[in-house]
């Protein structure tokens, strides 16, 4: 089982903003920081998740278990649905993404269990 903590964060509202990514297969390790400009919070969780859904693609046939603090971006996977209009087209980007996955599963965590993605996420920010 692959498991991948995704986290956004962004320095303002809007304001620069990163993506971080921390990827765990077995022992194997990834970690990724990365800059994502002007963005608000939201937006940069949105990014993450479509970063994450991205870079574990060559694992597409292995169980995905997907961890994020952002409520947000659970409920627009869980229900593929997102209520806002304005983060529309995040879900237009993420559904074919999620469709090539033969399992994936999400979960929503408290941020002090997501520590790793988050400090990734604001060493993205001063990346940008």
């Amino acid at each position: 089982m692959i498991e991948l903590f995704i986290d956004g964060a962004s320095a303002g509202n809007p304001g620069k903003s990163g993506a971080g990514i921390f990827i765990k297969n077995g022992r194997d390790t990834q970690k990724h920081a990365i800059p994502l400009g002007e963005l608000n919070n939201h937006e940069a969780e949105y990014e993450a998740l479509l970063h994450g859904l991205q870079l574990c693609l060559p694992y597409k046939t292995s169980i995905i278990s997907c961890k994020t603090d952002s409520q947000a971006v659970f409920g627009a996977v869980e229900k593929r649905y997102i209520r806002n209009k304005q983060y529309a087209h995040y879900l237009a980007k993420m559904i074919p993404l999620l469709d090539q996955y033969e399992l994936f599963f999400i979960k929503w965590i408290p941020s002090k269990e997501n520590k790793v993605a988050d400090e990734l996420a604001r060493k993205a920010i001063h990346l940008t």
